[in-house]
C-alpha cells in the first residue's frame, strides 16, 4: 500500500506506514549480522560489515581508517560493536522482528543495552513513519549465535592500553558547525593538543580543522561507505528514516583514538540536546547526543570495552545560548562553519530550513544584523514564509523541527534579547521579530529575562579541571 503523507511538525507523517511496517515484518522476519572483515595495509584499516535481511538483500557497508605510523590497534570487540550500531541503518528497511548476531557474543545485559539504544535512537523513525505499534520489548528480539572471545585476546588487548594522560591530546569529532569549534578553542585555552576526527570530509569540516591549526598528523579523516543495496531499497519505497548517527560517532571515535594512541575523546554535545523533539514524549531527534546516551555509553565501555578512551562531552554543562555567545567571538570561523543539512552536499547555508533559522536566531543577540546576514547570505528575519518554522522553534506548536536545534526556552530568550537590542538602537524590527512580538510568548519571556548566560548543568562527565575551564570562560563571564 502506498503511503499518503500529511504535514506535521514540519515533516511528512506517512499515514499507512504502520500497515507497511507490519507487512514487511511478516514477510522478512530475520535480520543477520553475519560478521566483519578487517583488512590492514601499512596506511589503512578497512572494515567491511556483512548484514542480511533474509529473503530480501545482503549489505556490505565499509569503514576505512588511516593507520598512523606507531599507532595502536583496535581489538575485535570494538570493531564488532561499531557493527552493532551500523546494522540499525539496514535493519530499519524492513524492521525484521528477529536480529541474529553471528559476528560476536552478547550477554543478556548487553542485549538490553542495545535494544534500549535502538528503540530510543529510532524514536523519530517510528514517529515520522506513524509506526505506533512498536514498543521497547517487542519491536526486536536479539539472538546471539556468535563465537566466544578468547581470554588470550582480551589479555593482549589490556597490555596495549595507553596511559591515561590527557596531556597527550584529545580527539575531537568535527562536524563543521559551531559546537566543535567551541570545543577546539576551549582545549586551546587549556593548553591541550587537539586531534580532529572527521567522517567523510567536506569543506566545512576540513576548513574548521585548518582554522584551528590542526596540521598534518593532527586530523584523522575516515570514510564511511553505505551499501548501494540500501539506497536502492530506499528508492523503491521500503522504510527509511533517522537513525542514531552520534552513536556511530561514539564507537568509531574510540577506534580512531586507539589508532592515534589517545585516551580521551571530547564531544561537543550540549545540555539542550536532552530536550525531547515532541513535547510531552520521549521522541528526541538528538537522543544519541543526550546525556542519557553519553552516560550509558560511558558505562558500557567501562564494563565491556575496558582500556578504551574516556568519552565525554566538553560542552555538556552549557546551553546552545552560551555556545552561540562564545562562538560569536571566534570571528575567524564565521565564514567557514556550516550546520545546514539541506545544504551539506554543496557545503552551504540553504537559508530556508529550520536548522538555518535556529542558528540565525541563536547568534542574533551577540552579533549585529549585518554580521549574521553576511554569514547566511540573506536576511532570514525578513522571510515571512518562515513563520511556521519559527512557531516550531519557539513552542507555539508541540513538535520542534526534527533537527539538532536548541531548546524552546533558549530560542525564545534569544529572540527577546535581539528585539530588546534592536529597539534600544531604534532600529525597525524585521518581519519575523515583529510577528513574534505580537505573540503571548514575548511578554512571558521578556519578564523571565536571561537565565541562560549563567546556566550550568552539573550532569556531566567532564574532568574537574576542564569543568573549571568551562565555568571560567562560558559561565562566569555572564
Amino acid at each position: 500500500m502506498n503511503a499518503v503523507g500529511r504535514l506535521r511538525g514540519g515533516i511528512c507523517i506517512k499515514e499507512f506506514d504502520m500497515e507497511r511496517y507490519a507487512e514487511l515484518r511478516n514477510q522478512y522476519s530475520r535480520f543477520f549480522y553475519r560478521g566483519f572483515e578487517v583488512e590492514k595495509t601499512p596506511t589503512e584499516l578497512k572494515i567491511t560489515y556483512h548484514f542480511e535481511i533474509e529473503g530480501l538483500a545482503e549489505f556490505a557497508p565499509c569503514w576505512t581508517f588511516p593507520r598512523p605510523e606507531g599507532g595502536g590497534e583496535p581489538d575485535e570487540k570494538l570493531i564488532f560493536s561499531l557493527g552493532l550500531v551500523e546494522l540499525i541503518s539496514y535493519w530499519k528497511i524492513a524492521c525484521p522482528p528477529q536480529v541474529v548476531v553471528e559476528a560476536g557474543e552478547l550477554d543478556e545485559d548487553q542485549i538490553r543495552w542495545w535494544k534500549h539504544l535502538y528503540f530510543n535512537g529510532l524514536g523519530e523513525f517510528f514517529y515520522v513513519n506513524n509506526i505506533k505499534e512498536a514498543d521497547p520489548e517487542n519491536f526486536m528480539e536479539i539472538r546471539c549465535a556468535g563465537r566466544e572471545d578468547s581470554a588470550g585476546t582480551a589479555a593482549a588487548w589490556e597490555k596495549n592500553v595507553p596511559a591515561r594522560s590527557i596531556s597527550q591530546g584529545v580527539l575531537v569529532p568535527i562536524g563543521g558547525g559551531k559546537d566543535s569549534v567551541v570545543t577546539l578553542d576551549l582545549l586551546r585555552r587549556a593548553g591541550l593538543p587537539a586531534y580532529g576526527y572527521i567522517i567523510n570530509p567536506r569543506g566545512a569540516t576540513v576548513n574548521t580543522a585548518g582554522a584551528a591549526g590542526l596540521g598534518e598528523g593532527r586530523v584523522m579523516s575516515v570514510r564511511r561507505t553505505l551499501d548501494p543495496n540500501m539506497l536502492e531499497l530506499n528508492r523503491r519505497g521500503y522504510l527509511n528514516g533517522h537513525t542514531p548517527f552520534s552513536a556511530l560517532v561514539a564507537f568509531s571515535s574510540l577506534i580512531a583514538a586507539r589508532l592515534l594512541n589517545l585516551s580521551y575523546v571530547a564531544l561537543s554535545n550540549e545540555s539542550s540536546a536532552n530536550e525531547s523533539t515532541v513535547a510531552g514524549s520521549t521522541v528526541n531527534h538528538q537522543y544519541s547526543k543526550s546525556f542519557e546516551f553519553e552516560q550509558d555509553f560511558h558505562d558500557y565501555v567501562l564494563r565491556y570495552l575496558p582500556g578504551n578512551a574516556y568519552y565525554f562531552s566538553l560542552l555538556r554543562p552549557l546551553s546552545e545560548f552560551q555556545i552561540a555567545k562564545y562562538f560569536a567571538g571566534l570571528k575567524q570561523y564565521h565564514p567557514i562553519f556550516r550546520s545546514c543539512n539541506a545544504g551539506s552536499k554543496t557545503d552551504s547555508w540553504c537559508g530556508h530550513c529550520p536548522k538555518c533559522l535556529f542558528v540565525y536566531l541563536i547568534l542574533s543577540p551577540f552579533l549585529s544584523r549585518e554580521a549574521v546576514r553576511d554569514i547566511f547570505g540573506r536576511d532570514m528575519l525578513e522571510d515571512e514564509t518562515l513563520k511556521g518554522t519559527l512557531d516550531q522553534l519557539t513552542g507555539v506548536v508541540e513538535e520542534k523541527p526534527f533537527e539538532c536545534v536548541g531548546s524552546r526556552d533558549e530560542v525564545n530568550t534569544a529572540i527577546v534579547l535581539t528585539i530588546g537590542r534592536l529597539e534600544q538602537e531604534h532600529r525597525p524590527l524585521p518581519a519575523l521579530l515583529a510577528y513574534y512580538k505580537g505573540l503571548n510568548l514575548y511578554e512571558t519571556y521578556q519578564k523571565a529575562g536571561d537565565h541562560y548566560s549563567a546556566y550550568c548543568d552539573t550532569r556531566n562527565l567532564l574532568p574537574d579541571f576542564l569543568m573549571d575551564l568551562v565555568r571560567k570562560y562560558c559561565v562566569e563571564t555572564a
